[in-house]
């Protein structure tokens, strides 16, 4: 397996440690969630907001600078589809204001991509 640059790892920390507030609530909802999902992951030279490594869906959440570099996201997402990722983009106002709703769609995702037809919350049934 191929070792993440050092460079990038501190980056991957850093954004971990000063998350946004839209980045934030969404980690609330999908830590929760299975099947397991991380913060801040590397692919290639890319880092992802959030991926599920087992089934390679990879999630953006996107600000108001994302407006003016469509271009980049794009071809980022062709990168990353090409090396078997999905990635689903959420602006953050959407977390903010609808943060079910992401989820929702999130889970959907999951659940046709997953050979469950249900992934259960993580926590269910601990008691």
């Amino acid at each position: 397996m191929q070792r993440v640059p050092p460079e990038l790892t501190i980056n991957t920390r850093s954004l971990r440690r000063d998350a946004t507030p839209a980045e934030r609530k969404l980690w609330r909802g999908l830590r929760e969630q299975h099947p397991r999902w991380t913060r801040q992951h590397v692919v290639s030279h890319y880092i992802l907001d959030f991926a599920c490594r087992s089934l390679r869906i990879g999630i953006e959440l996107d600000g108001g600078q994302h407006a003016l570099q469509v271009e980049a996201d794009d071809r980022r997402t062709a990168y990353l589809a090409a090396n078997g990722w999905s990635v689903l983009r959420f602006w953050n106002t959407e977390v903010e204001e609808s943060g079910d709703t992401v989820l929702a769609q999130i889970v959907a995702t999951v659940a046709q991509a997953s050979t469950h037809p249900r992934p259960l919350p993580c926590r269910e049934g601990s008691g």
